[in-house]
């Protein structure tokens, strides 16, 4: 079955407006409604054979709600999580893998260690580098897997992959498909939220958390933290002719519209859904603001993301005072939205490809780049893990730290390093993830799975995901142009050794 959300009828000279027509037009202008079609507070009843959740869950959950941290420009898998001793020996030798290798560029060239020192981080000893050093005080909250593997080296479609299961555009992102299947916990704010890097978009923009063929209530929502206006169309522009009274008798005058088109409307659900959609969007302006607000919390809590020191302005060159203080911003107000009722907040470091490098694409300088996009993630990220388990949050919320691929042993130009689709890293913390534990390791250089039978997919962990939230991945389905799609496509299977 292919579920869309209606639209208005077009309005022609030769038919009058009708009552569709007038709240989609003049409703569509007033602060805050441009939102209205991203917001839903219930779960979609569906029958059973359609496989959509019909208010129950297939089995006991773990955890109610997800972070994913997506790194854009593929963060280097050998110079951040997984150290590798044989490129520290073998450094500036000749690489030799044993086999064809297919770069993507110019990077096959001699072995290179990292420019960063590896040392080991709690309990359970696991090898970090220097500049997520922050991440040592949690790491045995967190669980590795180095076997992850991708299908290509173009950012495009390996962003893609990582965000929504599919190489191509037109499928929902992660966020939105638990979105559809658990709704949201709040009544007054959307249930995905998408946290953009404050320097732009990564590959595909939008593309990575839309709905698709889902309703459209479950797209991300995009909020900058920080801005004076982080919400589009939240507000209306202080010199706009638009007034918060003028806005409330606008309110006001489709409230009356509503009664009298119900009235005459009983049966029309599609309607109905639309109103409760614009009632939650002036609800939103009202939350909201409330909810992005940091200036409230505590100094040891503002501490623990960075936050106590902000400096005014940043160097024009890439630095990790900027990356501490956007990424830690964006980590304290995921937690804020979290606590609040939103179902999935995805935080996005690195925008797409442009030089100076404003992303983990590191061709020409894994010190340079790496360097401060790291240190500012992993301050940021260690926070939130601290604090969310201080609250009591973290046994029920799933932290994914995810790019679309890892970055070659063998050395691009003298400091750089190419695309490396055939493995990389991901990590998980948080609901129902066994601290402190690695899983499917890569070979002696990085460059592949060590069992390279067995490799990690990026359906694999959105089957782990989803089945920590109490969903059977292979039941959450939507009839589209006659195929039963899902998130993990046709394949994926939970990964047990990663649960507690």
């Amino acid at each position: 079955m292919t579920i869309s959300s209606p639209a208005p009828a077009p309005h022609t000279a030769a038919r009058a407006p009708s009552r569709r027509d007038f709240l989609w037009q003049s409703g569509g202008g007033l602060g805050g409604i441009a939102l209205s079609h991203l917001l839903d507070t219930q779960r979609l009843p569906a029958a059973d054979d359609s496989g959509v959740l019909s208010g129950q869950l297939h089995h006991r959950p773990r955890a109610k709600r997800v972070i994913q941290l997506f790194m854009a420009g593929a963060a280097s898998h050998v110079d951040l999580f997984d150290h590798k001793p044989a490129l520290e020996k073998h450094h500036g030798t000749s690489s030799d893998f044993g086999e064809p290798v297919e770069a993507f560029q110019n990077g096959l060239g001699p072995w290179m260690k990292s420019p960063f020192a590896f040392r080991p981080y709690g309990e359970c000893g696991k090898m970090l580098s220097h500049p997520v050093r922050a991440l040592g005080r949690v790491a045995d909250e967190m669980a590795f897997i180095h076997s992850m593997v991708g299908k290509t080296g173009v950012h495009s479609q390996a962003t893609l992959l990582q965000a929504t299961g599919f190489q191509r555009p037109g499928f929902p992102g992660a966020g939105a498909w638990v979105s559809y299947a658990l709704g949201s916990e709040a009544d007054n704010l959307p249930s995905f939220v998408v946290l953009p890097d404050h320097r732009g978009f990564a590959s595909n923009g939008p593309k990575n958390w839309d709905t698709a063929f889902l309703p459209a209530q479950h797209q991300g929502t995009i909020i900058r933290p920080g801005l004076p206006n982080p919400i589009s169309d939240l507000r209306a522009d202080r010199n706009s002719f638009v007034t918060d009274e003028g806005d409330r008798e606008g309110l006001n005058l489709l409230r009356t519209l509503n009664r009298k088109h119900q009235q005459a409307n009983q049966s029309d659900s599609r309607l109905e859904a639309r109103i409760r959609s614009y009632e939650l969007a002036a609800q939103l302006q009202l939350a909201a603001p409330e909810a992005l607000d940091i200036n409230g919390e505590p100094r040891h809590v503002l501490k623990l993301y960075g936050l106590d020191h902000q400096p005014e302005t940043f160097p024009s060159q890439i630095n990790v005072p900027e990356e501490i203080n956007y990424f830690g911003r964006k980590c304290l107000v995921a937690r804020r939205l979290l606590e609040r009722g939103v179902r999935f907040v995805q935080i996005w470091s690195g925008c797409d490809n442009g030089f100076p490098r404003r992303n983990w694409d590191s061709h020409e300088d894994i010190s340079r780049d790496h360097g401060p996009l790291a240190e500012g993630m992993a301050v940021g990220t260690a926070g939130l893990i601290a604090d969310l388990k201080q609250r009591g949050l973290l046994d029920d919320t799933i932290i994914l730290w995810t790019t679309e691929f890892g970055r070659m042993p063998s050395t691009q130009g003298t400091k750089g390093r190419d695309h490396n689709p055939y493995v990389f890293t991901n990590w998980l913390a948080g609901g129902g993830i066994k601290g402190g534990t690695t899983y499917g390791p890569s070979d002696e250089w990085g460059y592949k799975p060590a069992d390279r039978n067995n490799p990690t997919h990026v359906y694999d962990v959105h089957a782990t995901i989803l089945h920590l939230l109490g969903i059977d991945h292979e039941q959450l389905t939507v009839r589209h142009n006659g195929i039963d799609r899902r998130l993990t496509d046709v394949h994926g299977h939970v990964i047990h050794d990663i649960l507690a």
